[in-house]
């Protein structure tokens, strides 16, 4: 059976020792791993979490987002200079984590628009970026899965089609991509054609609700999901990520203006649903 995660942004966006009760509540209830947003922290915050997951038994993975002032779509050679030293200042982190994956949507400044659709010139520029970047992920043996978001986070972006087009941009056996059933759901026809349009490179996968709650309590269509993932043969993670307004600075941001699930009751019921939908499907 495949992995299952568990990223603790429903908890928090901030790496802290303060997480160490909730890591140990994932391992109990059956998690193999917890996904952590890179932010501003110390590396030894990340090194005593990176020691303190391995110590319980728990594999971890990565999400990273990035700014205006760090776009790798920029016309400024300066900014797309910062996005690729913010992505090599991620993958220390991640490496601090004992992380193999980054996610997230770092092909681009998060929710940042110019106006009109994505050029070509864009794929390329953030192309371009990305292999520089993962020649230096590659040392420390660290994949990256590129996210496309729905279309009111993100314009280069929003579906498979597009995101598969990126990730031949980049180039690089390092660059692959994620798939995530929150956005999927609203930008892909058919969850099927999305995920055997990605297929070839397919990383990541995240288990989202529609609402952003408990799997299996919203209006996601799973049975297409799990069935589609079943049928490409998909074998990398099972990562819950739910929000909450736990840290109400990452809430604001993210556009949370209200509780969707209790964090524990995602956590405790979304993991029963996952393995009761990929036993159903054969995953």
């Amino acid at each position: 059976m495949n992995k299952i995660g568990f990223n603790v942004l429903a908890w928090t966006a901030a790496v802290s020792d303060d997480l160490f009760p909730v890591i140990d509540r994932l391992k109990s209830i059956g998690y193999d791993g917890a996904e952590f947003y890179l932010g501003p922290q110390d590396a030894a915050v990340y090194r005593r979490m990176g020691d303190y997951t391995r110590n319980v038994g728990l594999e971890t993975t990565a999400v990273v987002t990035l700014g205006v002032d760090e776009n790798p779509v920029s016309e400024s050679v300066e900014v797309r200079r910062k996005a690729l030293d913010k992505i090599k200042w991620a993958v220390d982190r991640a490496h601090d984590l004992n992380a193999r994956i980054i996610c997230g949507p770092f092909h681009s400044a998060h929710t940042v628009f110019v106006n009109r659709p994505a050029l070509d010139q864009e794929y390329a520029l953030a192309g371009e970026v990305l292999n520089a970047a993962a020649d230096y992920a590659a040392q420390a043996n660290i994949v990256f899965a590129l996210e496309a978001l729905n279309r009111f986070e993100c314009y280069l972006c929003n579906t498979m089609e597009q995101l598969y087009k990126l990730v031949k941009a980049a180039d690089h056996p390092n660059v692959k991509a994620m798939f995530d059933t929150h956005h999927s759901n609203i930008e892909e026809k058919k969850y099927s054609t999305a995920l055997q349009t990605i297929a070839p490179v397919l990383a990541h996968v995240h288990i989202s609700e529609n609402d952003r709650g408990t799997p299996g309590d919203g209006q996601v269509l799973w049975d297409d999901a799990f069935s589609s993932l079943a049928a490409i043969n998909y074998k990398g993670w099972l990562t819950i990520e739910a929000f909450s307004r736990n840290d109400p600075d990452f809430a604001n941001a993210i556009g949370v203006w209200r509780e969707f699930s209790e964090p524990w009751d995602i956590a405790e019921n979304g993991y029963r649903f996952i393995r009761e939908m990929s036993l159903k499907h054969g995953l």
